[in-house]
């Protein structure tokens, strides 16, 4: 089970290069339900997400790098490139990690993620200042619907 919410950015936190990043890379096979390949530097993931906005079905599994390159030709729409950085963040005594995603394609857009282990936790989050507005709720948001 994933349970996330998804804000804009209206700032970059300061030295964003000393946390961990990596550039990612995902397609899309399928839409409904969400059936996407990506490779995260070097490792290759299937992911299936099941409907939901806050909270949905969530499984990964690995992929060589010969599957990968396999099914890309076989993905609905464009490409989406971004890099993805791992912001360590605690609130409400709980350890998080702030996923910020800068997309290269096919937008610019700037968008941080957090994954919760309840929905407790998840809407007891008070976000750091520079987050913009929630957009959790909105499903023009789903990385599967930017293709």
């Amino acid at each position: 089970m994933e349970i996330e919410k998804k804000f804009l950015v209206k700032e970059l936190p300061p030295d964003l290069d000393r946390y961990p990043h990596a550039p990612i890379v995902q397609a899309y096979l399928c839409t409904a339900p969400v059936m996407r390949i990506r490779r995260h530097g070097d490792r290759y993931i299937f992911t299936y997400k099941g409907s939901g906005l806050m909270v949905r079905e969530e499984y990964n599994l690995p992929l060589t790098a010969e599957a990968f390159a396999h099914l890309l030709p076989k993905a609905d729409g464009r490409l989406i490139q971004k890099t993805r950085y791992n912001i360590p963040y605690t609130c409400n005594e709980q350890c998080l990690t702030i996923e910020l995603d800068l997309f290269q394609e096919p937008s610019q857009l700037i968008m941080a993620e957090v994954e919760f282990p309840d929905e407790e936790s998840a809407m007891r989050f008070i976000a750091p200042d520079w987050f913009g507005k929630e957009v959790t709720q909105d499903p023009a948001y789903h990385n599967s619907n930017m293709i």
